[in-house]
């Protein structure tokens, strides 16, 4: 099967680039949303002024955003690490101020 890709292109025949039965090789050239860093990056530098940005990124993660845009998915993922932490550091914060 190699040998056969490598006779063609001796040969001088090329193949397209594109595939005809999938469709979707090229729909991942289009840049992410939000000055290109994707929603999940983007709510992860604006959490760290608006906190309630990271929520709202882990409820997409959850509801699987990330199928529409697999590129999406690190930064959601990242998002929602956060907002654990946070949540984390609230709760110690409160109960250290309530003890």
């Amino acid at each position: 099967m190699i040998a056969s890709g490598l006779e063609q292109d001796k040969n001088g025949k090329y193949t397209l680039i594109g595939d005809a039965e999938n469709n979707l090789l090229g729909y991942f050239d289009e840049p992410l949303p939000c000055f290109g860093f994707g929603i999940g990056w983007f709510c992860m530098l604006s959490g760290f002024i608006f906190p309630l940005l990271w929520y709202y990124a882990t409820i997409l993660y959850f509801r699987s955003y990330y199928q529409k845009d697999p590129r999406e998915r690190t930064g959601l993922a990242a998002s929602a690490i956060a907002a654990l932490i946070f949540t984390v550091a609230l709760l110690i914060t409160i109960l250290v101020m309530i003890i």
